[in-house]
């Protein structure tokens, strides 16, 4: 009998073996896609220039970053600081292969909403510095 389920376990194992591709694994291409590498070099000029800098217009903020997405969309959040966990105050990402980079969220509406639109466009392009505050 033992014989038999040893037979069995193998038998399985090599037909296991054998399938071309299985089901429930996801190909991920090698390299970083263009979505990932601009939001990369966005969120770290947005962390040096906002988060890291002590500007006074983003205390009142933490930077979520959510650069490990499975779903295509690299982005990042800023959020209240008394409230990490809560509805996010601006939202920048990219999707999929584009290396394009929309933000949205209601900061964008706010006294610093044309500062803020004025860096990312910056950082997307691949200057990394921060803007001068008056």
């Amino acid at each position: 009998m033992r014989r038999v389920a040893c037979a069995i376990a193998l038998a399985g194992l090599a037909l296991a073996g054998c399938q071309s591709k299985p089901a429930n694994v996801i190909h991920v291409p090698p390299g970083k896609s263009a979505s990932l590498r601009v939001m990369e070099q966005v969120a770290t000029a947005a962390h040096k220039c906002w988060v890291a800098s002590g500007d006074k217009a983003f205390k009142p903020y933490r930077m979520s970053n959510e650069l490990n997405s499975f779903s295509g969309q690299p982005r990042f959040l800023l959020v209240p600081a008394g409230n990490v966990g809560g509805r996010p105050l601006l939202v920048v990402q990219a999707r999929g292969r584009s290396s394009q980079v929309e933000a949205f969220g209601p900061l964008l509406d706010g006294a610093q909403g044309a500062r803020i639109r004025a860096d990312i466009d910056r950082w997307s392009r691949g200057d990394g510095g921060c803007a001068s505050v008056a």
